[in-house]
Protein backbone atom coordinates (compact mmCIF):
# COMPACT_ATOMS: atom_id res chain seq x y z
CA UNK A 1 0.00 0.00 0.00
CA UNK A 2 2.62 2.24 0.90
CA UNK A 3 4.47 1.81 -2.58
CA UNK A 4 0.87 2.39 -4.55
CA UNK A 5 0.69 5.78 -2.88
CA UNK A 6 3.90 6.92 -3.48
CA UNK A 7 4.18 5.90 -6.88
CA UNK A 8 4.31 7.82 -10.10
CA UNK A 9 1.34 8.17 -12.03
CA UNK A 10 -1.63 8.35 -13.03
CA UNK A 11 -1.22 7.15 -16.41
CA UNK A 12 -2.70 9.78 -20.02
CA UNK A 13 -5.73 8.54 -21.49
CA UNK A 14 -6.35 10.60 -25.00
CA UNK A 15 -9.81 12.36 -24.80
CA UNK A 16 -12.68 10.93 -26.59
CA UNK A 17 -13.90 13.94 -29.36
CA UNK A 18 -17.26 13.06 -31.40
CA UNK A 19 -16.83 14.53 -34.97
CA UNK A 20 -19.56 14.85 -37.28
CA UNK A 21 -18.74 12.29 -39.89
CA UNK A 22 -18.91 14.76 -42.71
CA UNK A 23 -18.80 18.37 -43.71
CA UNK A 24 -21.88 20.08 -44.78
CA UNK A 25 -20.39 23.25 -46.01
CA UNK A 26 -17.94 20.80 -48.75
CA UNK A 27 -21.14 21.89 -51.77
CA UNK A 28 -19.43 25.15 -53.02
CA UNK A 29 -18.53 25.04 -56.46
CA UNK A 30 -14.62 23.58 -56.67
CA UNK A 31 -14.34 21.94 -53.48
CA UNK A 32 -15.23 18.31 -52.56
CA UNK A 33 -15.79 16.72 -49.48
CA UNK A 34 -13.71 13.57 -50.24
CA UNK A 35 -10.71 12.83 -48.56
CA UNK A 36 -7.47 13.20 -50.49
CA UNK A 37 -4.14 11.79 -49.12
CA UNK A 38 -1.33 14.97 -48.65
CA UNK A 39 1.96 13.32 -48.24
CA UNK A 40 2.73 14.59 -52.11
CA UNK A 41 0.20 17.69 -52.57
CA UNK A 42 3.14 19.30 -54.85
CA UNK A 43 2.61 16.89 -57.33
CA UNK A 44 -1.01 17.92 -58.26
CA UNK A 45 0.89 20.89 -59.72
CA UNK A 46 2.34 19.11 -62.76
CA UNK A 47 5.80 20.48 -62.31
CA UNK A 48 8.64 17.99 -63.21
CA UNK A 49 11.01 21.12 -61.75
CA UNK A 50 8.88 21.79 -58.76
CA UNK A 51 8.99 17.71 -57.86
CA UNK A 52 12.89 17.60 -58.50
CA UNK A 53 13.17 20.98 -56.36
CA UNK A 54 11.12 19.21 -53.39
CA UNK A 55 12.74 16.09 -53.56
CA UNK A 56 16.21 17.53 -53.48
CA UNK A 57 14.97 20.27 -50.55
CA UNK A 58 14.30 17.08 -48.49
CA UNK A 59 17.65 15.69 -48.53
CA UNK A 60 20.13 18.64 -48.16
CA UNK A 61 18.12 21.34 -46.60
CA UNK A 62 20.11 21.96 -43.33
CA UNK A 63 17.42 22.78 -40.85
CA UNK A 64 16.18 19.33 -41.49
CA UNK A 65 18.84 18.12 -40.96
CA UNK A 66 19.53 19.15 -37.33
CA UNK A 67 15.98 18.51 -36.80
CA UNK A 68 17.15 15.30 -37.41
CA UNK A 69 19.97 15.24 -35.43
CA UNK A 70 18.07 16.43 -32.48
CA UNK A 71 15.39 13.24 -33.39
CA UNK A 72 18.65 10.86 -32.65
CA UNK A 73 19.79 13.24 -29.37
CA UNK A 74 16.48 11.91 -28.15
CA UNK A 75 16.92 8.58 -28.50
CA UNK A 76 20.17 9.02 -27.13
CA UNK A 77 19.00 10.17 -24.14
CA UNK A 78 15.88 7.84 -24.00
CA UNK A 79 18.84 4.82 -23.40
CA UNK A 80 21.05 6.77 -21.04
CA UNK A 81 17.03 7.21 -18.93
CA UNK A 82 16.11 3.89 -19.57
CA UNK A 83 19.62 2.42 -17.86
CA UNK A 84 18.89 3.51 -14.56
CA UNK A 85 16.24 0.42 -14.56
CA UNK A 86 19.22 -1.98 -14.50
CA UNK A 87 21.93 -2.59 -12.22
CA UNK A 88 24.90 -0.47 -12.76
CA UNK A 89 28.55 -2.24 -12.64
CA UNK A 90 31.96 -0.07 -12.35
CA UNK A 91 35.32 -2.02 -12.88
CA UNK A 92 38.48 0.17 -12.35
CA UNK A 93 42.41 -0.88 -12.75
CA UNK A 94 45.87 0.86 -12.35
CA UNK A 95 49.08 -0.22 -12.61
CA UNK A 96 52.01 1.91 -10.86
CA UNK A 97 56.13 1.17 -11.45
CA UNK A 98 58.48 2.95 -9.22
CA UNK A 99 62.39 2.84 -9.15
CA UNK A 100 64.30 4.56 -5.88
CA UNK A 101 67.79 5.89 -6.40
CA UNK A 102 70.79 3.75 -5.26
CA UNK A 103 71.93 6.99 -3.54
CA UNK A 104 69.24 6.61 -1.17
CA UNK A 105 71.16 4.19 1.28
CA UNK A 106 73.47 5.78 1.56
CA UNK A 107 76.96 8.62 -0.10
CA UNK A 108 79.05 6.11 -1.73
CA UNK A 109 83.07 6.45 -1.75
CA UNK A 110 85.13 7.25 -4.80
CA UNK A 111 84.90 4.15 -6.09
CA UNK A 112 82.91 1.77 -3.43
CA UNK A 113 79.46 0.55 -4.89
CA UNK A 114 76.65 1.13 -2.66
CA UNK A 115 74.32 -2.23 -1.96
CA UNK A 116 70.64 -1.90 -0.57
CA UNK A 117 70.57 -3.77 2.57
CA UNK A 118 68.80 -6.83 3.11
CA UNK A 119 68.43 -7.27 -0.61
CA UNK A 120 66.09 -4.46 -1.06
CA UNK A 121 64.69 -4.64 -4.67
CA UNK A 122 65.00 -0.81 -6.19
CA UNK A 123 61.92 -1.79 -8.48
CA UNK A 124 58.11 -1.75 -7.54
CA UNK A 125 55.57 -2.57 -8.80
CA UNK A 126 51.92 -1.59 -7.82
CA UNK A 127 48.95 -3.84 -9.47
CA UNK A 128 45.20 -2.61 -8.08
CA UNK A 129 41.60 -3.35 -9.80
CA UNK A 130 38.47 -2.93 -8.38
CA UNK A 131 35.09 -3.91 -9.03
CA UNK A 132 31.81 -2.32 -7.69
CA UNK A 133 27.62 -2.50 -8.38
CA UNK A 134 24.49 -1.41 -7.45
CA UNK A 135 20.86 -1.55 -8.56
CA UNK A 136 17.90 1.01 -7.36
CA UNK A 137 14.91 -1.03 -7.54
CA UNK A 138 12.55 1.17 -9.25
CA UNK A 139 9.48 1.02 -6.15
CA UNK A 140 7.94 4.07 -7.10
CA UNK A 141 8.08 4.06 -10.83
CA UNK A 142 10.31 6.97 -11.09
CA UNK A 143 12.54 5.74 -13.39
CA UNK A 144 9.53 4.61 -15.53
CA UNK A 145 8.17 7.73 -15.77
CA UNK A 146 11.51 9.65 -16.89
CA UNK A 147 11.79 6.64 -19.80
CA UNK A 148 7.98 7.47 -20.76
CA UNK A 149 9.04 11.28 -20.74
CA UNK A 150 11.96 10.52 -22.68
CA UNK A 151 9.72 8.66 -25.00
CA UNK A 152 7.64 10.94 -25.73
CA UNK A 153 10.05 14.16 -25.83
CA UNK A 154 11.30 11.44 -28.94
CA UNK A 155 7.72 11.75 -30.54
CA UNK A 156 8.09 15.74 -30.28
CA UNK A 157 11.04 15.83 -32.10
CA UNK A 158 9.71 13.60 -34.54
CA UNK A 159 7.17 15.96 -34.89
CA UNK A 160 9.71 18.71 -34.90
CA UNK A 161 11.21 17.35 -38.04
CA UNK A 162 7.70 17.03 -39.67
CA UNK A 163 7.07 20.75 -39.49
CA UNK A 164 9.88 21.76 -40.24
CA UNK A 165 9.65 19.59 -43.46
CA UNK A 166 6.02 20.99 -43.92
CA UNK A 167 7.58 23.83 -43.33
CA UNK A 168 10.20 23.59 -46.37
CA UNK A 169 8.42 21.74 -49.05
CA UNK A 170 5.85 24.93 -48.59
CA UNK A 171 8.57 27.63 -48.77
CA UNK A 172 9.69 25.78 -51.43
CA UNK A 173 6.78 24.93 -53.87
CA UNK A 174 5.84 29.21 -52.43
CA UNK A 175 9.39 30.52 -53.59
CA UNK A 176 8.77 28.64 -56.87
CA UNK A 177 5.58 30.22 -57.86
CA UNK A 178 6.50 33.54 -56.73
CA UNK A 179 9.67 32.92 -59.63
CA UNK A 180 7.48 31.87 -62.14
CA UNK A 181 5.20 35.03 -61.36
CA UNK A 182 8.18 37.24 -61.56
CA UNK A 183 9.04 35.68 -64.85
CA UNK A 184 6.01 36.30 -66.46
CA UNK A 185 5.83 39.80 -64.92
CA UNK A 186 8.60 40.69 -66.51
CA UNK A 187 7.87 39.53 -69.69
CA UNK A 188 4.31 41.38 -69.76
CA UNK A 189 6.31 44.50 -67.88
CA UNK A 190 8.78 44.63 -71.16
CA UNK A 191 5.97 43.82 -73.76
CA UNK A 192 4.32 46.85 -72.17
CA UNK A 193 7.31 48.88 -72.43
CA UNK A 194 8.72 47.95 -75.73
CA UNK A 195 4.64 49.35 -77.04
CA UNK A 196 4.35 52.18 -75.33
CA UNK A 197 7.94 52.72 -76.50
CA UNK A 198 6.23 52.30 -80.46
CA UNK A 199 3.87 54.90 -79.48
CA UNK A 200 6.03 57.50 -77.97
CA UNK A 201 7.92 57.48 -81.19
CA UNK A 202 4.79 57.74 -83.27
CA UNK A 203 3.44 60.24 -80.46
CA UNK A 204 6.94 62.37 -81.20
CA UNK A 205 6.70 62.06 -85.18
CA UNK A 206 2.79 63.17 -84.91
CA UNK A 207 4.20 66.17 -83.19
CA UNK A 208 7.42 67.14 -85.36
CA UNK A 209 3.99 67.31 -87.94
CA UNK A 210 2.11 69.42 -85.77
CA UNK A 211 -0.70 66.82 -85.05
CA UNK A 212 -0.15 65.99 -81.57
CA UNK A 213 1.02 68.43 -78.57
CA UNK A 214 3.63 69.19 -76.39
CA UNK A 215 1.53 67.51 -73.62
CA UNK A 216 0.74 64.39 -75.10
CA UNK A 217 4.93 64.08 -75.88
CA UNK A 218 5.25 64.63 -72.35
CA UNK A 219 2.51 61.88 -70.69
CA UNK A 220 3.43 59.26 -73.24
CA UNK A 221 7.20 59.74 -71.73
CA UNK A 222 6.07 58.82 -67.99
CA UNK A 223 4.08 56.49 -69.08
CA UNK A 224 7.29 54.78 -70.51
CA UNK A 225 9.50 55.59 -67.28
CA UNK A 226 6.83 54.79 -65.02
CA UNK A 227 6.58 51.07 -67.11
CA UNK A 228 10.75 50.68 -67.30
CA UNK A 229 10.47 51.74 -63.50
CA UNK A 230 8.72 48.92 -62.24
CA UNK A 231 11.35 45.95 -64.43
CA UNK A 232 14.12 46.07 -61.94
CA UNK A 233 11.61 45.78 -58.97
CA UNK A 234 10.27 42.86 -60.87
CA UNK A 235 13.97 41.42 -61.50
CA UNK A 236 14.94 41.79 -57.84
CA UNK A 237 12.05 39.98 -56.79
CA UNK A 238 12.64 37.19 -59.01
CA UNK A 239 16.75 37.11 -58.07
CA UNK A 240 15.12 36.68 -54.54
CA UNK A 241 13.11 34.21 -55.06
CA UNK A 242 15.32 32.36 -57.34
CA UNK A 243 18.13 32.69 -54.15
CA UNK A 244 15.76 31.61 -51.49
CA UNK A 245 15.26 28.62 -53.43
CA UNK A 246 19.04 27.93 -53.32
CA UNK A 247 18.90 28.65 -49.58
CA UNK A 248 16.41 26.10 -48.99
CA UNK A 249 18.28 23.26 -50.78
CA UNK A 250 21.28 23.68 -49.04
CA UNK A 251 23.60 25.69 -51.49
CA UNK A 252 24.82 28.64 -52.77
CA UNK A 253 22.71 31.21 -53.91
CA UNK A 254 22.97 31.33 -57.82
CA UNK A 255 23.30 27.73 -58.30
CA UNK A 256 20.28 26.89 -59.46
CA UNK A 257 19.73 30.29 -61.79
CA UNK A 258 20.77 28.08 -64.68
CA UNK A 259 17.47 25.69 -64.22
CA UNK A 260 15.21 28.39 -63.26
CA UNK A 261 15.93 31.45 -65.63
CA UNK A 262 14.83 29.86 -68.45
CA UNK A 263 10.73 31.06 -68.29
CA UNK A 264 8.18 28.73 -68.04
CA UNK A 265 3.95 28.42 -66.75
CA UNK A 266 2.52 29.35 -63.76
CA UNK A 267 2.23 25.75 -61.77
CA UNK A 268 -2.02 25.41 -62.54
CA UNK A 269 -4.07 24.64 -59.69
CA UNK A 270 -6.11 21.07 -59.72
CA UNK A 271 -9.69 21.46 -60.82
CA UNK A 272 -11.05 20.54 -57.79
CA UNK A 273 -9.96 20.72 -54.03
CA UNK A 274 -10.34 17.52 -52.14
CA UNK A 275 -10.59 18.27 -48.09
CA UNK A 276 -12.98 15.88 -46.71
CA UNK A 277 -13.05 16.50 -43.02
CA UNK A 278 -11.44 19.78 -41.56
CA UNK A 279 -10.69 17.83 -38.29
CA UNK A 280 -8.71 15.34 -40.31
CA UNK A 281 -6.80 17.88 -42.01
CA UNK A 282 -6.24 19.17 -38.68
CA UNK A 283 -4.87 16.20 -37.56
CA UNK A 284 -2.47 15.69 -40.56
CA UNK A 285 -1.14 19.05 -39.68
CA UNK A 286 2.41 18.33 -37.18
CA UNK A 287 1.77 21.36 -34.68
Amino acid sequence: FLAGGCSVGPNYERPDVPVPAAWTEAQQKGVAARAIELTRWWTKFNDPLLDSLVERAAKSNLDLRLAEARIREARASRVVTASGAWPTLDVSGSYTRNRSSENAFGVPTQGAVITPPGGINLDQNLYRTGFDANWEIDVFGGVRRSVEAADATIEVTVEDRRDVLVTLLGEVARNYIDLRGFQRQLAVARANLKTQQDTLELTQVRFQAGLASDLDVAQQEAQVNTTASQIPTLESGLKQAAYALDVLLGSQPGTLWSELATEAEIPSLPPEVLVGLPSDLLRRRPD
